[in-house]
């Protein structure tokens, strides 16, 4: 749906805004709220608006929105006997609304069966419910018995909901509030993270907003890892609210931008290491994917490899200060053993394939893929592995060359850059630098090791030279696995990840495992979280 924004404080007018989700960051007291109600207003009855931390409070006196949840449980009082007068929150009165609505399509069922009619028993929003509860809460079931709806924990006999914790009440909350949405609405989401822990707050969200695809969500926050995790979003910051005029100062976070500084300093406020990478804006594989693989980490990416190995180098310069581990992500770019080991120790992950795009070509994700897509996924596998390892064969010179060219110039680099104590040293230096390089040594020594990965079918060493950017595409995977091209290959690989849907896991895994994190490495970002 088409959002108007709000007015600028340099009197210019608000943008028409066509987004499925927005996210709208900024400081405490800058602006955001009253920036959601401006917007609010704007769209009238589309507008639906979600606050955990005001629904599990009592409110004082206040207007009721058309179509809120408040609003729809005094329609439900009017024309229900058995819809309880005593709510005093709203996330009492959504309880009541998802027990009415099951008492309701009840009735109709037994009537229906009555008339010696065949019908299946009615779905209910409180299904969806729980659906999705239990996936977030595995070990907490949702149980209908006697007309009430009660939790059962492990090792625990079944309590009314009005028991659980904060932050299980504003799960609870929000899966339920989305679902009692008008047809079409704008959901603003007011402060999504408050009650909730990191740790679900990007798989819950995505999962909430799969519940809703026909609605625009607007998200109110001032937490920084929430933003980060709306990876696909447009982000507005909100720097400041001129309450007399109804005026915002505020802008865009284009995808091609880093954050603003003022944000970025935000992060060293969000105790959540950091991870650098290439990627320069969201359309870049390397921005949609990281996320969903290194979810412990906020993704920042940064454009080139250069940039973010000085970033990463910097940010643990300022340990001492900030106190948040740091780790950078960059291609092999045909980088040697010995260069990869040195950024290792630098805390810098360089994946075993060759670039980002080699990562969609693991087996483990094609397997995901194919198994998703309900294609025979060692046919799928099989015919890939030989279509790749044939596209290399017939460049294994062109690629080979590349290889010994970029060895050659970091080899000079390293010689030109050492000490000499006057100009004729480095003269000297320099008229002889090639005279130990046996270039077509080095080109024959590549060539045959490439050869040997073609004759022995070795598909993992083939993955890790192979720099071709067409591989996703001319491997066939796609067609494969039944899909029109890599642009749509990607996008399952991602709806895989975002739902975490079974195959999740088996993405995660081959794809961390080429990054060769091993435990320890996993373990000291844990460990530094919890400082």
């Amino acid at each position: 749906m088409e959002i108007l924004l709000p007015k600028k404080s340099n009197g210019s007018p608000g943008e028409k805004l066509s987004s499925r989700t927005v996210t709208v960051i900024g400081a405490n007291g800058a602006g955001k709220s009253s920036f959601g109600v401006e917007i609010a207003r704007q769209i009238k009855e589309h507008a639906f608006w979600l606050s955990a931390q005001k629904a599990l409070c009592l409110m004082p006196p206040h207007e009721v929105w058309p179509g809120s949840i408040e609003a729809q449980y005094k329609e439900a009082i009017d024309r229900s006997h058995y819809v309880s007068k005593e709510t005093p929150t709203e996330f009492d009165q959504l309880l009541f609304l998802l027990l009415s609505e099951e008492f309701r399509n009840l009735f109709s069922y037994k009537f229906e069966v009555q008339k010696g009619g065949h019908v299946d028993l009615p779905k209910t929003r409180l299904d969806r419910v729980q659906r999705l509860w239990e996936r977030i809460f595995p070990k907490n079931k949702m149980l209908r018995a006697e007309g009430k709806l009660l939790i059962q924990s492990e090792d625990s006999e079944p309590f009314n909901p009005l028991r659980l914790s904060s932050g299980e009440k504003a799960v609870l909350y929000y899966i339920a509030g989305v679902l009692y949405a008008m047809p079409d609405a704008v959901i603003l989401v007011e402060d999504p993270e408050f009650y909730l822990h990191h740790s679900i707050l990007k798989s819950l969200w995505d999962s909430i907003e799969s519940l809703r695809k026909d609605c625009t969500f607007i998200y109110l926050t001032h937490d920084i890892d929430f933003a980060a995790s709306r990876v696909e979003s447009t982000c507005i910051w909100v720097r400041s609210f001129d309450a007399e005029h109804l005026t915002w100062d505020y802008e865009f976070i284009h995808d091609d931008d880093s954050f603003p500084e003022g944000m970025y300093l935000d992060i060293l406020g969000s105790r959540k290491p950091v991870l650098f990478i290439e990627g320069a804006n969201t359309g870049s594989i390397d921005v949609k994917l990281y996320p969903y693989i290194f979810p412990e980490y906020i993704v920042k990416p940064l454009g080139g490899c250069n940039k973010v190995i000085e970033a990463t180098r910097a940010f643990a310069d300022l340990k001492e200060i900030h106190h948040l581990e740091s780790r950078g992500i960059v291609d092999r770019d045909r980088r040697t053993e010995r260069e990869v080991e040195y950024l290792r120790s630098r805390h810098i992950y360089v994946p075993e394939v060759a670039e980002v795009e080699n990562l969609l070509m693991l087996e483990g994700v094609i397997r995901a893929v194919a198994r998703r897509m309900k294609r025979n996924e060692n046919k799928v596998v099989e015919i890939v592995k030989n279509n790749v390892i044939q596209l290399f064969a017939q460049e294994i010179e062109s690629q080979a060359l590349l290889h010994t060219r970029h060895r050659i110039r970091r080899n000079l680099e390293y010689q030109i850059d050492r000490r000499f104590n006057d100009i004729t040293s480095f003269e000297d230096h320099i008229s002889h630098l090639t005279d130990d390089t046996d270039v077509r040594g080095l080109y024959n020594s590549i060539c045959s090791q490439f050869r040997s990965f073609v004759k022995n079918r070795d598909y993992r060493s083939v993955l890790k030279v192979y720099n071709q950017k067409s591989m996703v595409t001319n491997s066939n995977v796609c067609n494969l696995c039944g899909l029109a091209n890599k642009d749509k290959y990607l996008r399952v690989i991602l709806s895989i990840l975002r739902d975490d849907r079974p195959e999740a896991e088996s993405i995660r895994s081959a794809i961390r495992a080429c990054f060769k994190i091993d435990k320890t490495e996993e373990n000291e970002v844990k460990e530094e979280k919890k400082e």
